[in-house]
């Protein structure tokens, strides 16, 4: 697993430093005005290194969970994925930048959640409503202190919202897959 994420952490590593970061933030009025890459690259980039830390631990933390659902490719599918689903929807909320990796965790969270649930495990289910419980605390609520402090800026929870939203969305084709299976089997 470890050499699954690696590359993934170095890649995240190598963003913070301002001269690429300074680049790839998804940042709204440079997006309107042609650097559509911010959309998915925003989402690799972080204010401080606590900010990055704590990604990255979840990621390795995610790596670890669900090693045996992944390979390096479905990985990296997930991840350019739900960045790009996540940084389309910021565009129609009022944020003005955004950096931070932890609406696509939300996603990738949720896609697994969805993976245990399709193969019958109770865990999905207490996974997932775990999620929904807390992105429903943060829209009604607002994030943690502590957290808006570790990371010296505004949680985005709206983030949040669209990546586990997004992350959703990504099992909506295995669905049909399966469902067309079953309806092929039974002829």
């Amino acid at each position: 697993m470890f050499k699954l994420l690696l590359p993934i952490l170095i890649g995240l590593g190598i963003a913070q430093f301002s001269m690429v970061s300074d680049i790839l933030v998804w940042d709204r009025y440079l997006i309107e005005h042609g650097e559509l890459w911010r959309i998915v690259t925003g989402n690799f980039t972080h204010t401080n290194l606590a900010h990055l830390m704590m990604n990255a631990a979840a990621l390795a933390i995610f790596g670890y969970i669900f090693k045996e659902l992944l390979t390096l490719k479905k990985l990296l599918i997930l991840l350019f994925s739900i960045s790009l689903l996540t940084g389309l929807a910021l565009l129609f909320t009022p944020i003005q930048a955004y950096v931070g990796l932890s609406g696509v965790l939300h996603g990738l969270f949720v896609w697994a959640a969805i993976e245990d649930i399709k193969n019958k495990r109770q865990t999905g289910w207490l996974l997932l409503l775990g999620i929904i419980a807390k992105i429903s605390w943060e829209h009604h609520f607002g994030a943690s202190a502590s957290t808006i402090s570790l990371i010296n800026a505004k949680v985005a929870t709206e983030a949040h919202l669209f990546g586990a939203i997004a992350g959703g969305l990504l099992q909506i084709p295995a669905l049909f897959i399966k469902t067309n299976k079953a309806s092929d089997d039974l002829k």
